[in-house]
């Protein structure tokens, strides 16, 4: 189980510095961290501490099991974000 960012992130990224795996990109300084609409956690990394969750100022950050049927796609949109960092 893992924590999924929805697309209500604003991309403040203050989930970032909080993650203590760093499994939350793009991240301040990468390329793409300006360009980006939202951000997106690895879900192979996420160690379910709910820290982001905690930091999130607008409540986008949702445990994998708690998301409703209508945002149950931003799963899918976090671990293919994750799969093209690490490719």
């Amino acid at each position: 189980m893992a924590y999924v960012i929805i697309g209500t992130c604003v991309n403040d990224a203050a989930c970032v510095p909080v993650c203590p795996v760093d499994c939350i990109y793009p991240r301040p300084g990468d390329a793409d961290f300006a360009t980006a609409d939202m951000l997106f956690i690895d879900p192979d990394e996420c160690v379910n501490c709910n820290a982001c969750a905690e930091a999130c100022p607008v409540g986008a950050v949702l445990p994998e099991q708690n998301l409703p049927p209508h945002l149950s796609r931003y799963k899918d949109i976090n671990a293919e974000f994750a799969r093209g960092v690490k490719a």
